[in-house]
């Protein structure tokens, strides 16, 4: 539900996509997806996020945002959870 600011469907957006990526991340984690693999996975959406010259508009930025804000996230949970740096 919108909040009345007009950004807050971005906000709604963004938690959204950030809540399923974790959701597929943790499915993936499950599967036997390695760290590395994510890693990887990260460095591509950065660079997804470098190449919008063409403007990908606000609802595809949230989502890519999310997205990396909730690799991010589990990347360093796994790495604190491992002793890795």
């Amino acid at each position: 539900m919108m909040t009345g600011t007009s950004t807050a469907w971005q906000e709604e957006a963004y938690r959204g996509a950030f809540e399923d990526e974790l959701r597929g991340l943790e499915a993936r984690r499950r599967r036997g997806c390695s760290l590395e693999e994510l890693e990887g996975t990260l460095k591509a959406l950065y660079d997804m996020d470098g190449a919008d010259w063409l403007g990908r508009g606000a609802a595809q930025d949230a989502a890519l945002a999310a997205a990396i804000a909730a690799h991010e996230s589990v990347i360093a949970a796994w790495r604190a959870e491992s002793g890795a740096q």
